[in-house]
Order: structure tokens, then sequence, then C-alpha cells
């Protein structure tokens, strides 16, 4: 296990996948709520990764952290998940709150 300090960025995993508006199984109910019915989208490809951002004050800047660093060096982020909170405890107290993030991005074609 990596060891990070507050404010540190760690990448976890990636997959890709393609989905359209009919197979977006999986995808968060945001997606959804922003498309109108009969909307036609053309195929997408998508990457998501699972980040760890902490921080030493709230998981909210923790998640925050993740997508800010990974904003940095990817384009076109379009939905972040948290999936997971937990807390370093050090000597009893609470020294850092950790949100592990899934952020997704939209692969590009040579057209875009």
């Amino acid at each position: 296990m990596a060891v990070n300090t507050p404010g540190t960025l760690i990448q976890r995993g990636c997959r890709a996948f393609s989905v359209t508006l009919d197979e977006r199984k999986g995808m968060s109910n945001s997606f959804h709520k922003h498309t109108k019915k009969g909307d036609d989208m053309p195929n997408s490809v998508y990457k998501i990764i699972e980040l760890v951002g902490t921080s030493p004050n709230s998981w909210e800047e923790a998640a925050k952290t993740a997508v800010e660093t990974a904003s940095k060096s990817l384009r076109d982020l379009r939905v972040a998940e948290i999936t997971k909170l937990d807390l370093k405890i050090d000597d009893g107290k609470v020294v850092a709150y950790r949100a592990r993030v899934n952020v997704s991005f939209k692969y590009h074609t040579e057209n875009d």
C-alpha cells in the first residue's frame, strides 16, 4: 500500500467501456437526469479511473483534491462518483480524511 500525505493523489486502477443511452447501466443517475428522452447521442467511449484524494480537514476537501489534481493532466472529465470514505488515524487521532473517487473522462477520436 502506498503511503500518502495530505493533498496527494493515487491512481488505483482503470477500465474503459463504450456506452449509448440504452446501454448506460451502471452509470450514475445524474447522467440520466441531464439527458432528454429521445435524444440521439453518438456512441462514445469513456475511461473510468479510481483515485484517492486526502486532506487533513475533510472528506469533501479530499474528494475535491482528487478531482482538481486529475483535471490538471486529464481533459474532458465527465462524472465523479465517491465510492468510499475513510480516515487515517495516528495515536487515536484523525490525521487525514481520504475519499476514493471514480472519475470518468471521454476518449477523443481524430474527428473530435
